[in-house]
């Protein structure tokens, strides 16, 4: 029998987030959208970083918040990125590992500078992120291996990394080993911006029942479906994945599941600050209930319970305690 030491192995951008604050006017000045997700490339990223505020630099990435998200709820969390032979690439492996997510992809030289994204939060608590993805889109195949897949219950993959070429392929070889070792699959679509240009695959993926978890939010499954009516979206979309979970901000969550179907509504909070990685945390939460056997509510409970903790200061790492907040659901 498998011996499953993690919970969740997540594999992702390793990211190194700097986050900063800013107001409308410098946004306006850098010729930014408010609340937009752009791709740059490392000189922009350096001229950036040059003329914005002091910032707080910590290891990020979707699936690497996510990851950071399940450890804090006492979760095994394991996590798969490449970063470089860096300055940042030493700040990602020392924070991801001090959080108590097992880390081993080995730095590289020849991979470029390590991504970082430079996240400007404006006073209404929205980011504007500007992502420079340097090493993290060189993660190769040779970066899985089949044994750690099989050691997880569950394997997470972010959307965000389906981009290059590479880590596209790393993931289907991650996707096949998990199947072959009866690891269950978790897909986050991470941006409608990802849907458009890779919807084919993604419904192939659904399509070919390779996933078994898909998370989205109501932009992105509306999106996938093709369809302008959320409810028509979700019906459509679930009908053909195991467990379909979709987030809606401040109107909580809904999960289905073959015939079962579950919604909470989002957790009140003191004071939205920053939205950086509520998406994140949600998936946290909501794996961490389904890799302890919870039921779809009580995941979907944690999952609002992680978000609404995130939002209410800077960064995409929870700093509560998570499993008080979560109380008798974690018993």
């Amino acid at each position: 029998m498998t011996d499953r030491r993690l919970d969740v192995l997540a594999i992702g951008n390793a990211i190194v987030d700097v986050i900063a604050d800013a107001n409308d006017a410098f946004l306006s000045q850098q010729g930014l959208d408010k609340g937009s997700m752009r791709l740059i490339d490392e000189a922009e990223a350096e001229r950036l970083y040059g003329v914005m505020g002091s910032g707080r630099e910590l290891s990020g990435g979707s699936a690497g918040n996510t990851a950071a998200g399940l450890a804090a709820l006492g979760c095994r969390a394991g996590f798969i990125g490449q970063v470089a032979e860096d300055q940042l690439g030493d700040i990602f492996r020392h924070d991801i590992r001090s959080l108590g997510v097992e880390f081993n992809t080995p730095a590289r030289g020849d991979v470029g500078a390590t991504a970082r994204s430079l996240i400007l939060v404006t006073p209404d608590a929205q980011r504007t992120m500007n992502t420079f993805l340097g090493a993290a889109q060189n993660l190769t195949s040779d970066a899985i291996d089949p044994a750690e897949i099989a050691s997880a219950k569950i394997l997470y993959l972010e959307g965000y990394l389906w981009d290059p070429l590479a880590p596209r392929a790393a993931m289907e070889v991650a996707i096949d080993a998990a199947r072959a070792a009866g690891t269950k699959v978790a897909f986050t679509l991470s941006d409608s911006f990802c849907i458009s240009r890779h919807r084919g695959d993604f419904l192939r993926l659904i399509e070919e029942g390779k996933l078994d978890i898909l998370f989205a939010n109501e932009a992105e499954i509306t999106e996938l479906a093709g369809e302008e009516d959320f409810d028509a979206a979700v019906t459509q979309v679930a009908a053909k994945v195991p467990v379909l979970v979709v987030t809606r901000s401040e109107q909580g969550a809904v999960a289905r599941s073959g015939g079962e179907s579950a919604s909470v509504p989002a957790e009140p909070i003191d004071r939205l600050v920053d939205t950086t990685g509520a998406g994140d945390l949600f998936a946290a939460g909501f794996l961490a209930g389904q890799a302890k056997g919870l039921g779809l509510e009580r995941s979907l409970r944690l999952g609002a319970i992680a978000a609404a903790e995130v939002i209410q200061h800077y960064g995409a790492r929870p700093e509560a305690d998570l499993r008080v907040l979560a109380g008798d659901l974690l018993a």
